[in-house]
């Protein structure tokens, strides 16, 4: 134990440390029944092979670690009347939080047929990965949880983004050795520097070092407990120290550093909110060293167990098989003498439940992780205030995201007072055009500052870091307990976290189907910086494949638009603020642009999704088009209008019609996704055998995905990114990729019967313009003026 950071263990009462251990028995004894019975609860026969699951699924290694770990948050909740969560950190520690949430009563309460007595107890071994049961995880089928445990490293993330704005709340959060071995959780740990203790609640950190991963040792419980200990002060933390084997003195040293953990962080609240304190707390942490496995089979075939990797997942794998492990399973339930812990009915006696919190201060039962019981709807200003004023279709030019950030500014002085509402993301609002939100709201900053510093707020609600892990992990948090948020992101970057908002995904697609978890406010990305207009950063900039990810994963929580200019971009920002259990990704430029549609048009156009630009083509409305332009996203439409314009002046007899989607999920059949087009719809806007030129913002192949099944399918072509990038001017990023005005145009003629030969001097004035074009930059460095000068004329 540290000298410095440890005081003298607390004077448990006799009577409170056998409640403890009790609880912890109890539960122990519940997670082992978990992983391995099917029948035979309490064990009121011998156990025989018909009792045990004829598939062990599960982890018993980091659940009696859990167990004390609950087990001590409730004596500490009950003691204090604490308002508490906890984010559960160590993967697949389901067999621990549920065994609590039952033995709390929260998971009865929730789930009816899962009584709290020996049928109960049953169903709760049963169910647990058993096919039409639950996870092994801590997932969200699990009353208290805000943190999906099937993949590692963002606990911690997730515990600050909870606190966040949360003034009377304390997030406890549990780190897995193993998963404090990863890149987003060692990230985490500087989110200290961003919490401020008069506006925000408070993180406890408990790092749980049982030793080992699945086969290998871990870095952390490997250190010197000096060199850890430097470790974690250089991290910020005051570390507390608990260490053993035997069960009375651990119990004894936990709560002695649960209180001395709560008391230091009562005092730097205090000094913050009442004595003017300014300094960066040094908040305290636990680090609990334990056994893996503590309390299971000490040695299995000869082989050493309990404190080793053996004890990972299930420490007895051949139960039904060998009887030395049935003999061994029962001796190890038998040790937890449930007798003392159940009555004759599986009830609970009074000492198991004695250190229990009432009510909602169960960490089950509290509602700040439930958070769409605590969501506010977000006051947003009416689009009319901040829509730009268009009288003809690009006749004036803004930066889209500029204009969305007066909006946010706005809503971040809307919210002011109530503090529910943050902007995330990697040291790029400015850079996003979003300063506007500075006028409201400077950035998050409890750190050292300098006279040169700009922005930065010890109660700001913008959140900067580099560190696309932490972003996510704070917004994650900060949504999941209720509050509203927005991730600004350079498109290239965002894939950081493809694998965290699958997790996040995979969560609302769960909770749609449990009726006792309210809708939380969607999760809200605006990609920008994008693979169009990184001309001048370069090819590692250049990558528009988020949203291919996107949308390979659940039709009914993911969302992706593309607004073609400013008032699109406000119409489609209001909606996804708005809505709740989605995820919606938002892809738009930053670049001055052309406003192509009023507010009222884009407001319109954005509910359709997709819709036919009448202004824009030939049609005459006496015949079907010859052909359809069709765009996806900024700089597309932009080459498509251009292109548009080189038909109307070389070709005026042909019938053009241009098509601009705004939902990409419009393409895909209704069938398969809830904003999908029915095949009459989809034939009326792209017709069933025409030719349909696509110019679309990322890779060409997702369209030819979504649309496949289409009748026009084999008449589509696609135009996008394919991969050809480098530091060049923005019109050469389309060319190089043919996805330009000129290419465009060949197209057509390339594609409507009969115009190969009829167009041919057209053709070939286009391919010379791209040639033209490719001598010009080499010489001048920037775009020839018929490009670079280029407007609307319709």
């Amino acid at each position: 134990m540290s000298v410095e950071t440890q005081q003298a263990p607390a004077a448990l009462a006799d009577e409170e440390l056998a409640g403890l251990d009790a609880h912890w028995r109890a539960a122990n004894y519940l997670a082992v029944g978990q992983i391995y019975l099917m029948a035979n609860p309490l064990l009121t026969e011998p156990l025989r092979p018909e009792h045990v699951k004829p598939r062990l699924l599960g982890h018993w290694g980091t659940s009696p670690g859990l167990n004390l770990v609950h087990t001590h948050l409730n004596r500490l909740i009950k003691a204090r009347d604490l308002d508490a969560v906890c984010v559960w950190g160590p993967g697949h520690g389901g067999p621990a939080v549920l065994a609590n949430s039952w033995l709390e009563g929260s998971y009865t309460e929730t789930y009816p047929d899962v009584t709290r007595d020996a049928a109960g107890m049953g169903r709760l071994f049963k169910q647990f990965s058993f096919p039409g049961g639950v996870p092994s995880h801590v997932a969200p089928e699990t009353p208290g949880s805000i943190h999906e445990g099937g993949e590692l490293g963002y606990a911690l993330a997730h515990a600050y983004g909870a606190a966040f704005d949360n003034p009377d709340l304390l997030v406890a959060c549990v780190i897995g050795d193993g998963e404090a071995e990863t890149g987003p959780l060692a990230a985490s740990w500087h989110s200290n520097k961003f919490l401020d203790p008069v506006d925000d609640g408070a993180v406890l950190p408990i790092l749980h070092l049982n030793g080992y991963k699945i086969a290998n040792p871990t870095v952390l419980a490997r250190l010197p407990e000096a060199e850890l200990d430097e470790l974690l002060r250089g991290y910020g933390h005051d570390p507390l120290y608990v260490t053993g084997d035997d069960p009375a003195a651990v119990h004894r040293a936990l709560a002695a550093a649960m209180d001395t953990a709560a008391d230091r962080i009562a005092a730097l609240q205090r000094a913050a909110r009442e004595e003017g304190a300014t300094e960066r707390p040094r908040w305290p942490m636990i680090v609990l060293r334990t056994p893996k496995g503590w309390t299971g089979p000490a040695e299995v075939d000869g082989l050493p167990v309990e404190g080793t990797w053996r004890a990972h997942q299930v420490p007895l794998a051949a139960v039904r098989d060998n009887p030395e492990h049935l003999r061994q399973l029962e001796a190890w339930l038998r040790s937890y003498r449930p007798e003392e812990l159940f009555d004759e009915h599986g009830v609970p006696r009074p000492a198991v439940l004695s250190g229990i919190p009432e009510g909602a201060r169960r960490l089950g039962a509290n509602p700040h992780a439930n958070g769409g019981l605590l969501l506010r709807e977000l006051p947003l200003p009416p689009l009319e205030k901040h829509a730009v004023a268009v009288d003809k279709p690009g006749a004036g030019m803004h930066e889209p995201t500029h204009v969305l950030g007066e909006l946010l500014e706005d809503v971040m002085r809307a919210t002011a007072e109530r503090r529910d509402f943050r902007l995330v993301g990697p040291d790029e609002t400015a850079s996003n055009r979003l300063q506007a939100v500075y006028g409201a709201s400077g950035k998050a900053w409890q750190a050292k500052t300098l006279d040169v510093d700009e922005h930065l707020d010890r109660h700001g609600r913008v959140m900067e870091i580099l560190s696309e892990h932490t972003c996510q992990g704070w917004l994650e948090g900060y949504l999941l307990t209720g509050r509203h948020g927005l991730f600004s992101c350079y498109e290239a970057f965002v894939h950081i976290v493809d694998s965290m908002v699958n997790q996040h995904i995979k969560w609302l697609r769960t909770t749609r189907r449990l009726g006792w978890r309210a809708p939380i406010a969607s999760l809200n990305y605006l990609l920008t910086s994008h693979v169009w207009r990184q001309d001048h950063n370069g090819f590692s900039h250049q990558d528009p494949g988020f949203v291919d990810h996107i949308l390979n994963k659940s039709p009914e929580a993911v969302r992706v638009y593309f607004p073609p200019d400013a008032n699109t971009l406000l119409s489609v920002a209001d909606h996804a603020l708005r809505s709740r259990d989605y995820v919606n990704v938002i892809v738009a430029g930053k670049q001055p642009s052309f406003d192509w549609l009023s507010m009222d048009q884009a407001v319109v156009h954005c509910a359709r999704g997709a819709g036919v630009w009448d202004w824009a083509g030939t049609e005459d409305g006496t015949r079907e088009p010859d052909v359809v332009l069709a765009c996806a996203g900024d700089v597309p439409t932009l080459e498509v209008l251009a292109a548009a314009q080189l038909l109307r002046r070389e070709l005026p007899e042909l019938a053009v019609r241009v098509v601009n989607v705004v939902d990409i999920a419009r393409l895909l059949p209704s069938g398969e996704h809830p904003h999908g087009m029915s095949d009459f719809e989809y034939d009326g806007l792209f017709t069933a055998d025409r030719p349909v030129i696509f110019a679309y913002h990322g890779y060409p192949w997702l369209i030819h995905r979504l649309a496949y099944r289409r009748n026009g399918h084999r008449h589509l072509h696609v135009r996008g990114y394919k991969e050809i990038g480098t530091t060049t001017t923005p019109f050469d990023m389309v060319v190089s990729n043919d996805l330009d005005r000129y290419r465009l145009v060949m197209d057509v003629i390339d594609r409507v019967p009969g115009l190969a030969v009829r167009a041919a001097a057209v053709r070939q004035r286009m391919e010379d313009a791209r040639l033209r074009h490719h001598a010009y930059i080499r010489e001048h460095g920037v775009d020839m003026p018929e490009v670079a000068d280029w407007s609307w004329e319709g």
